[in-house]
């Protein structure tokens, strides 16, 4: 199966600044470009950390109320010294947390995920710069046609994949919303094809009623969620 990986998704014109760049050029590129952070790069064009709208509005934020009726906000060392920060290398957020063009979408939207954040720079083998990857742009496996999906799953998962002769299980996708009927040979099967359904890009659910010819797990165990959730299947007409 082919997974679009970061390479594929990342946007490759990257607006960058150095560590010298300062607070007000940083904001000028924001709003120019349409951003909402850059990467801080150094000589040899490596990510040191990224300046965020919300790193320059720690400046603003900091100060204290002209109306006198808002508490001035306690900071912690480090925010105090951001708060006052003139140039990218002072207001960036470090160390950069990075992603590599060879890892797949699940990969990079689980860094993101686990450390809050919302893009990655991504980096080659010397750790230089060649792109940077949103949210947004992982989102885009999410708007592959439904007919591409269905051609996937019936050829590279059932057929290639899991060995099942075509017309034994009928595939209906609506909006990456996956339905699989049919039958396949072995019980031991049916949480195997579901988890490899799930797994093909632009696929957002899997309903499933497959049936099984032979029961070839021991006496009482289960298949996992999937099929402990199953309804009870006809299987009179077994072989």
């Amino acid at each position: 199966m082919h997974h679009r990986i970061v390479g594929e998704l990342m946007t490759r014109a990257v607006v960058s600044v150095r560590p010298e760049t300062g607070f007000k050029d940083i904001a000028r590129l924001l709003a120019e470009h349409d951003i909402t952070s850059v990467p801080v790069l150094d000589n040899e064009d490596r990510p040191l950390g990224l300046v965020s709208e919300a790193d320059l509005l720690l400046s603003e934020a900091a100060q204290e109320d002209p109306a006198g009726l808002l508490l001035t906000p306690r900071l912690d060392a480090a925010a105090q010294a951001k708060s006052r920060a003139t140039a990218a290398e002072g207001l960036m957020t470090c160390p950069a947390v990075c992603a590599r063009p060879e890892w797949t979408a699940v990969e990079a939207a689980r860094l993101m995920d686990r450390k809050h954040l919302k893009r990655l720079p991504v980096v080659d083998e010397a750790g230089r710069l060649v792109g940077i990857v949103s949210r947004s742009d992982l989102l885009r496996v999410f708007l592959r046609r439904d007919q591409a999906i269905r051609e996937e799953l019936c050829g590279e998962v059932l057929d290639r994949t899991l060995g099942i002769a075509p017309g034994a299980v009928f595939v209906k996708v609506t909006d990456g919303e996956v339905t699989l009927v049919g039958t396949v040979e072995h019980r031991s099967l049916l949480p195997v094809v579901e988890r490899l359904c799930r797994s093909v890009d632009g696929v957002i659910a899997v309903t499933s009623t497959l049936d099984y010819r032979t029961d070839d797990t021991p006496a009482g165990q289960k298949q996992g969620p999937a099929d402990s959730e199953r309804p009870v299947a006809h299987h009179g007409s077994r072989a």
